[in-house]
């Protein structure tokens, strides 16, 4: 009986109409294994961007503090610690004014704390200053 090109195509559609059950059951547990990595690593990297924007976030507050500090002079007498407000209730900050190599010169450090994961956050910011000659 010879095999005509008829039933070779009939066969291909035959074989064609869908998954068997084995192919199906190792999608299957394909998927099983790649998908708690894949959401392990969406929320790894969810995590870290929100870190990065409360660091970002306590830089620029850092940035226009210690702009006040030095352009209202406060860092000589005034207040060297405190919080942003209502505005920004989870974030904190303490200036430090140091000796520096030249004894004209002093260095105003700022540094902003805020809570993160149970851990204590900070960023720092410095800057050189003069202090009002006597």
């Amino acid at each position: 009986m010879a095999v005509t090109s008829e039933d070779r195509i009939s066969e291909m559609r035959r074989r064609l109409k869908g998954f068997t059950f084995i192919e199906l059951l190792a999608s299957v547990v394909l998927i099983a294994v790649i998908m708690p990595v894949a959401m392990a690593g969406i929320s790894l990297c969810t995590s870290l961007a929100g870190q990065s924007r409360r660091q970002i976030e306590a830089a620029t507050l850092a940035k226009a503090k210690l702009t006040e500090l030095v352009v209202s002079r406060n860092w000589e007498s005034g207040d060297k610690s405190g919080d942003f407000g209502v505005d920004r209730p989870d974030y904190r900050w303490a200036a430090e004014v140091a000796e520096w190599t030249d004894p004209t010169v002093r260095r105003l450090d700022l540094t902003v704390f805020w809570q993160s994961r149970n851990r204590q956050r900070s960023v720092t910011l410095s800057t050189l200053v003069y202090p009002e000659t006597q």
